[in-house]
Formats: structure tokens, sequence, C-alpha cells
């Protein structure tokens, strides 16, 4: 092709993607983002209950889009775009609330999930993440190369391939629906498979455990964040339940208990804090090495945003303009001024809470944007990074001179913010990559950002407090995050203990791993040893870490048969947007959150659908052929993916 036909290519597409624009910012697309975003929310937080852990939802989001575009015969890559961003806004939005305010209740500073205070935490933190990120997008986003931001790319792979095929993945997606549902009715509900499987003995006095969840969601979440990640999640749990808890002698407390309680009251009050002390590391590492892509970021502000909104600017460069950015800026922090003086009832810590509170918003927002452009959303240190703002906002009140309940409550109020705007700023991202490379409007998505911040917001607190009086939250659903950071504040100010020896020696190891890392990097080494998906494993109960690596080496094993793996971002984005086992397993993981949600209801208003047709072990077995069963399912789809 001349250079004059490729001009003229790129004009006719360009002319396309503007005729298209029209229908960018509609009702349709943001009704049906809406839609998608509230059942996603409410899925994430189960599975972030469950799990530790959320997924995106931008490629199955946006493959529903394209499958019902085209049914209606609206055909509009912007528009699917648009349901993307809504649907993933809300997803990670759940990430935030749930990593932090079910602290609030572990730690007894709330009986239950208020509707109000939860509702506006997560709506001043999803704004600041979408606020503060904004700014940073053509310096992070357009200029800056090193930033490959994976599942943004991903998207739009799967958004510009567009074809008849991708949209009937759509089917994969349903099948993985109804297939998780399934199985955890048949667990949950029916009782014909047991939840977990777990062995303990004692050797020379010392416990040893194994055991594994029998879970369709954990299997998928490792197909889907891959073998290097899940291998690392495994490896953490294997250092704290495999080498850290069979060094430990039991509580005293616990003489004459069996090896399982045992095994599981050593690594709930002493071995995770090794993932605490890891992940402090990982955030302020995190910190200090984006630090100067950051600082370029920031000196570009003034530049990007001179003309914005100028009819001289194109369409694909138009952002909100900094006259909405301060409105909502604004808005946020008044109500969070309003919040902090209602449940604090304190004027000096509510004014010193929200100063710490937007300080250290602002900071975490550039580096989890930053971060996620690097390694991707899996490997955002986004639970280090809002300890690290848990540690300095309370060490800044014990330094001001507040202790007790309202200094707990001041430091977690900070920390479920942070911990929001960091989750929303990272899928912001991500988000806004996508429409960078499909042509879409920045403006029309970022307003798209802040609608699924608002809306998503207020299905949180009901399904949290559903889920809280059905399974018990920190019991029935650990919540991994959040009773750690009950732990941290309660071992803080309050009346409870932290094993600082633990924490120390976690940070050791953290440092050690970067260490380790910084090696194989300069060696070129394809396996990287990412600190967080590590800490992530300590603190996480083993038998979560089983049916991840289980996944992860499915996933493998397709790449493998592929006859290639990927060495880059662009390599691994193409991967994403054709292979259906991740459809399958965006299915798999929605299905089960959501009978998980709809199984509470029942056991809510105490319901029992319990059959107990056979024994435990029985129930063992079965659920372990019907989680190989599955995981071979998940292989036969991704290989015929990959084979079409």
């Amino acid at each position: 092709m001349t250079e004059a036909g490729g001009v003229k290519e790129r004009r006719m597409e360009q002319s396309e993607l503007d005729r298209l624009a029209k229908g960018e910012f509609t009702a349709a697309p943001i009704l049906l983002g809406v839609v998608i975003a509230v059942i996603m929310t409410a899925a994430n937080v189960y599975l972030g209950l469950y799990a530790g852990m959320t997924v995106s939802a931008s490629i199955p989001s946006a493959v529903i889009a394209m499958a019902v575009f085209r049914a209606l015969r609206r055909n509009n890559i912007l528009a699917s775009n648009i349901v993307q961003t809504l649907a993933s806004s809300g997803e990670s939005l759940a990430a935030g609330v749930i990593f932090t305010v079910p602290a609030l209740v572990l730690v007894g500073a709330w009986t239950d999930f208020r509707f109000w205070p939860t509702t506006l935490i997560a709506i001043s933190g999803g704004l600041l993440g979408v606020i503060f990120m904004i700014p940073l997008r053509r310096a992070l986003i357009v200029e800056e190369r090193e930033l490959t931001y994976p599942e943004g790319v991903a998207c739009a792979t799967v958004l510009r391939a567009g074809s008849d095929a991708r949209a009937r993945g759509v089917g994969d997606i349903l099948r993985g629906i109804g297939l998780g549902a399934l199985f955890k009715a048949a667990g949950t509900g029916l009782g014909l498979i047991r939840g977990s499987v777990e062995w303990a003995a004692e050797v020379g006095g010392r416990p040893f455990f194994l055991g594994s969840d029998i879970s369709p969601a954990l299997l998928a979440v490792g197909y889907i964040v891959r073998l290097e990640i899940a291998a690392l999640v495994f490896v953490g749990g294997a250092i704290g339940w495999l080498v850290a808890i069979p060094l430990m002698a039991g509580p005293r407390d616990l003489v004459g208990a069996s090896a399982l309680d045992t095994a599981w009251a050593l690594w709930t009050g002493r071995v995770r804090y090794l993932g605490v002390g890891a992940m402090v590391v990982g955030g302020i590492w995190s910190i200090i090495s984006v630090r100067r892509g950051i600082r370029s970021g920031l000196a570009n502000l003034r530049a990007a945003h001179r003309a914005t909104g100028a009819a001289s600017v194109p369409r694909t460069e138009r952002d909100m303009s900094l006259g909405e950015l301060g409105f909502l800026l604004a808005l946020a922090i008044a109500v969070m001024l309003g919040l902090y003086d209602y449940l604090l009832g304190d004027a000096r810590m509510t004014v010193l809470a929200t100063v710490v509170m937007v300080a250290a918003s602002f900071l975490v927002v550039a580096v989890s944007s930053y971060v996620t452009g690097l390694v991707g959303t899996s490997n955002n240190p986004v639970s280090g990074m809002t300890i690290s703002a848990l540690l300095g906002t309370a060490a800044f009140l014990l330094v001001v001179g507040y202790r007790g309940s309202s200094a707990i409550l001041a430091t977690l109020g900070v920390a479920a913010v942070v911990c929001c705007a960091a989750c929303t700023a990272g899928d912001c991202s991500q988000d806004l990559k996508t429409g960078y490379l499909v042509g879409s409007t920045p403006r029309y998505q970022q307003y798209t950002e802040v609608i699924g911040v608002i809306v998503p917001a207020f299905v949180v607190a009901p399904v949290l407090s559903l889920l809280h009086a059905s399974y018990g939250i920190g019991k029935g659903l650990k919540a991994p995050q959040a009773t750690l950071f009950a732990s941290i504040a309660d071992g803080i100010f309050g009346e409870g203990h932290l094993p600082y020896d633990m924490v120390f020696a976690g940070m050791g190891l953290g440092v050690a791993v970067l260490a380790a890392d910084a090696v194989l990097h300069a060696r070129g080494a394809r396996f990287r040893l990412h600190l967080m998906p590590l800490a992530v494993g300590i603190y996480l109960p083993f038998t979560l870490a089983v049916p991840i690596l289980l996944g992860g080496i499915v996933r493998a094993v397709v790449e493998r048969a592929a006859g290639h793996r990927p060495d880059s971002a662009a390599a691994a984005a193409d991967d994403e947007g054709r292979d259906r086992g991740i459809l399958l397993g965006s299915g798999l993981i929605a299905g089960e959150a959501i009978m998980g949600v709809i199984l509470a209801v029942f056991i809510y208003v105490r319901i029992d659908l319990s059959l107990a047709l056979y024994g435990s072990r029985i129930a063992d077995v079965i659920g372990a052929m019907a989680l190989a069963a599955l995981a071979a399912y998940l292989l036969r789809t991704g290989l015929r993916s990959r084979s079409q």
C-alpha cells in the first residue's frame, strides 16, 4: 500500500469512529453497563471475602456487550467499550470496600454494615481514584511507552476483533455461569460436595497440614492470572503452611487439641503476619520504584489539560475539564468531612483524618496507576499500599495523642477510602488504555467511570450485610485482608496483640524476595519473583492456593499446546483475546459467586436445603472428582479456542 493510500485508509477509519462516537455515550450502553456492573459487583464482593482476590470484569463484559448490540443490530465498538468500562468500575470498587470496610465490623467499631457510611466511603474513595487518575492519563497512558497496561490491551484486542466468533463467546460465559452455580448449589446448598478437604497430622509434636478448597471460582482465578502468579501464590502458601507452621510449637491454650486445630491457630495468630511484613515492604518499594515516572506525569499535568475542551482539540484527546474534576473533588472531600465528623464526633480528628486521607489517596492513586501499567492488575500491590497507609495514619494519630476506639475507627476509615481509590485508579487506567487503543472519547469514558463508581456503591452494603448474617464474615467467609487490617488496628490502638517478631520476619523475607527478583531481572529470566502474589499466598488459607495452582497449570498446558508462551505484553494481550477459557473461567467465577449470594438468602431465612445423602468422605471424593472434571473441561475449552 502506498503512503497516500495508508493515510486515506486511516482517515476513513477515523471518520467511521467519529460517526460511531455519536452513539458512544447513550442510554443503551449505560443501562447495559449498569446491569452488568451490579451483578459483577455482588459477585466480586462474595469472591473477595471468600478468596481475598477479585478478577476483572472487562473482557466478559465486552463480549456480552458485543453480543447484545449485534442482536439489536447496533454494532458499535465505542458503545461496547462504555459497557465494559462501567462494569469493571463496579468490580474494582467492590474490591476496595471488601478489603477494608469489614474490618470495622471485625474490630467491633460497628455491629453491622451501616448502609450510608459504607456507601459514602465507597463513593468517595472511588471518586478520588477517578479524579486523581484522570490528570495523569496523557502522561501515563499516551506518552509513557514503558507502561503496557496488559489487561487494557487485552480488552482492546477483544473489542477490535469483534467477530462473530468472539461475540459467540457469550455462550462460554453462560455455560461457565451455569456450571459454577450448579457446583455451588451442590456444595453449600445441597451438601453433596464438600467445600474443602483438609488433613493434618502431628509429627514430632509439630502439625503438618494439607488441604484444598473444591471451588470452580478458584480454579478459574488460577487460569485467568496464569501459572506464574498462581505458582507464586502457592509458594507463599507453602512458606506459611508447609514450612513456618511445622517449625512452631502449638499455643499453650491448645494443648491436647487436634493437629488441624493447632495448624489453623498458628496461622491465625502468627504465621499470616509474615504476609503483613512482606506486603508492607512491597507497598513501600512500589512507591519508591515508580517515583520518577510519577514525577514525570505530574510535571505534564498543566500541558495535558491546558486546551482540554477546546473546539480545536480532537475528540480522542478531550478529558473532563479541571472545573468538573474540582467540583467532584470538593464533593468527595465534603462528604468525607461530614461522614468522619458523624462517626468520630471530634472536629479536630475529623480534619486530621480528612487531610491524611486526601494526601494518601493522591499518592496511592499515582502509584497504583503506574504499577498497573507495568505489571497489570494481578500484581498491583493494593494490599501493601493500604497497609502502609494504615500504619502511616496510625503513627500520625499516635503522635498527636489519639488512642482507643475513635483512633481505630479513624485509621480504618482512612484506609478504606485509600483502598477504594487505589483499586479504582488501577481499573480506570486499564479502561482508559483500552479506550485509547480503540479510539474512544476519554471524556465519555471518564463520565462512565463516575457512574460506575456511584451506582454499584449502593449494592455493596446490602450484599455485605446479607453475607455477614448468613455465612459470618471472618468465619465462613475468611475475608483475609479485612481480618488483617482489623488485627493491626486493634493491636496498635486496642487490646489486641500484634506479633511484631513475625511482622519483622516478613519484612526481611520481603527484602530477600526483592533482591532475588532483581537478580532474575538482571539475568533476563522469564520467571519473576513478584513479591505481592507471594505475600498474598502467605496470608491466604493454604486451601485456596491449591485450586488456584491447578488453574494456572491448566492455562500453561493450553499455552504449551498452542506452540508458544507469550513473551511480551502484546503477545499476552493477543492470547487473552483469543482464549475462550478466559470467558468460561469468568462465567465460573460469576456463577459460583452469584449462587453464593442467592444461597445466603436461604440461610438468612433459615431454610435448610441440605440432603445429606452420604457421609463426608464420599462427599470429599465426589467433590475432588467433580473439580478434576471441571479442570478437564476448562482445558478442552482453552485448547479448542487455540485450534480455531
